[in-house]
């Protein structure tokens, strides 16, 4: 719940911050965000590599599973038919 109220409130903030009748940061918010967009862009950019690096890893990973379930259950089966 204070977690929601301090959202709120620094959104708030933020909205008056860029208008003209307050503080009016608007150009400079402008121009942050132009110098910040490649930075971060970069960054997720990594982010998106390392998941899909993940992603891949855990693909494979199931698969191994998989494949070791279906010769276990087929190892049991032959075992229950020679019974």
């Amino acid at each position: 719940m204070v977690a929601i109220i301090i959202g709120i409130i620094l959104i708030a903030f933020t909205v008056a911050a860029a208008l003209p009748c307050f503080l009016n940061w608007g150009p400079e918010i402008i121009m942050f965000l132009k110098g910040c967009a490649p930075v971060l862009s970069a960054l997720i950019g990594i982010l998106a590599v390392f998941i899909g690096i993940a992603d891949i890893k855990d693909k494979k990973e199931a698969e191994k599973e998989e494949k070791a379930s279906r010769q276990y259950e087929d190892e049991h089966k032959e075992n229950g038919n020679a019974q």
